[in-house]
């Protein structure tokens, strides 16, 4: 079954990391993530960028478009993992070993149902 685990924090202080403190955050995440990768559970996963960088479209006659996030919360989405897991014990268990590996935060975990699965993206990773 896929789930979405969606990664909640607060930004400034993610975004507050130095150089070092984000690649040691990033090479706990990969270990979680190479484990994944060999069961072939891992789908994809995505950093988003600061909500500084977002645009938003509000639903109006007109729409109407704006700079920012929709809304301003104390923690943000800042990104998210797609797991392809029996359950959803097993997706709170891969939750569970992200969240050791990132400090401060919360993980969403939401089932997925596949909407249209799309063609492959080329994306490079950063």
């Amino acid at each position: 079954m896929l789930y979405a685990l969606l990664c909640y924090n607060d930004e400034a202080a993610v975004w507050a990391w130095d150089k070092a403190q984000d690649d040691e955050v990033m090479a706990r995440l990969a270990v979680v993530r190479g484990k994944l990768e060999r069961e072939g559970k891992l789908g994809p996963s995505l950093r988003l960028l600061p909500t500084t960088a977002a645009t938003t479209l509000r639903k109006s006659d007109p729409p109407l478009v704006i700079d920012g996030p929709f809304a301003e919360t104390k923690e943000q989405l800042l990104g998210f993992y797609i797991v392809d897991v029996a359950d959803l014990d097993e997706a709170v268990a891969v939750a569970k070993e992200l969240a050791e590996a990132n400090p401060g935060g919360a993980y969403e975990i939401r089932p997925l149902a596949l909407f249209n699965a799309g063609a492959p993206l080329r994306v490079e990773a950063v």
